[in-house]
C-alpha cells in the first residue's frame, strides 16, 4: 500500500522517489541536510523574529501565553517540545474533551485523524494563524536546536505512533519537519495511512534539490490557506 501511494505521488506531485529500502547516495541525509537547515534558518531569522514577536504580543492580549510548546516524538523516539504561536483558547484541553464526550462523530474523527475539521479549541485569531501556517514559525527554534528539520515527517504525539504500524521505523529514523510531502500533497485532505506512506517515501528520496522543491511548493500551499 505504501509503495502504491509513493508511485501515485511521484506521478501527481512531480517529485520522484526511490522505492523504500534502497540505499541513498551522497552525504546529504547524514550531514548536508543539517548544514542546509542551519544556513537556511540563519538567513530567515532576521525576517521571522520580528513577525514572531508581533504575533506573540497579539496572542498575549487574551491573558494566556503567546507561545505554546507541545511534546512531540522526535528522531529515534526522543521527545521534544515543538513550539508554535498559540492558536487555541486557554482552556483548550478541557474544551476538547467536553466536545468529544458530547459528539460521537467528532470523537470518531479525532480517533481516526487526530485532527478535527471544526476544532472548538481554536480561537478566532488562531484560525487565521493556522490557515496561513504562521503559527508554525517558532519551529525555526526547533530546527536550530537540531530537533526538527525544515523538511521531514509531520511531528506527531506519542499516541499516534501505533497508527504507523510496521512503518514506525520510517518516522523514527528522521527528524520531523516544518514542512514535508504531507504538506504539499493535500495536507488535511489526505488520510492518515496516506500520510504514513508519504513519510516512508520521503525517507527514500531525501536530497538537496528535493527538499528545495518541497519548500518552494510549500509556499503555494500556504498561499492557498490549506491549513487548519
Amino acid at each position: 500500500m505504501h509503495y502504491l501511494a509513493l508511485t501515485a505521488y511521484s506521478t501527481k506531485g512531480s517529485v520522484s522517489c526511490q522505492r523504500p529500502g534502497r540505499p541513498l547516495p551522497g552525504d546529504y541525509p547524514s550531514s548536508g541536510k543539517r548544514i542546509f537547515d542551519i544556513v537556511f534558518a540563519l538567513l530567515l531569522l532576521p525576517v521571522l523574529v520580528p513577525v514572531i514577536l508581533i504575533l506573540w504580543g497579539v496572542v498575549r492580549l487574551d491573558g494566556g501565553p503567546g507561545l505554546f510548546g507541545h511534546t512531540r516524538v522526535g528522531q529515534n523516539g526522543k521527545p521534544f517540545k515543538c513550539w508554535k504561536v498559540r492558536s487555541m483558547v486557554v482552556d483548550a484541553e478541557s474544551r476538547l474533551q467536553t466536545h468529544l464526550d458530547s459528539n460521537p462523530e467528532a470523537a470518531a474523527e479525532w480517533e481516526r485523524d487526530h485532527k478535527l475539521a471544526n476544532d472548538p479549541r481554536i480561537n478566532r485569531l488562531g484560525r487565521i494563524l493556522r490557515k496561513t501556517s504562521l503559527d508554525e514559525l517558532p519551529q525555526i527554534w526547533n530546527v536550530l536546536k537540531g530537533e526538527m528539520s525544515f523538511v521531514g515527517p509531520r511531528p506527531i504525539v506519542i499516541e499516534e505512533l501505533p497508527k504507523y504500524g510496521r512503518s514506525v521505523s520510517a518516522y523514527l529514523a528522521q527528524k520531523p519537519g516544518i514542512t514535508g510531502l504531507w504538506q504539499i500533497s493535500g495536507r488535511n485532505d489526505i488520510s492518515y495511512d496516506e500520510r504514513v506512506a508519504l513519510d516512508v517515501a520521503y525517507l527514500s528520496c531525501r536530497g538537496f534539490f528535493k527538499d528545495l522543491t518541497i519548500i518552494l511548493r510549500t509556499g503555494a500551499a500556504v498561499l492557498g490557506r490549506t491549513g487548519r
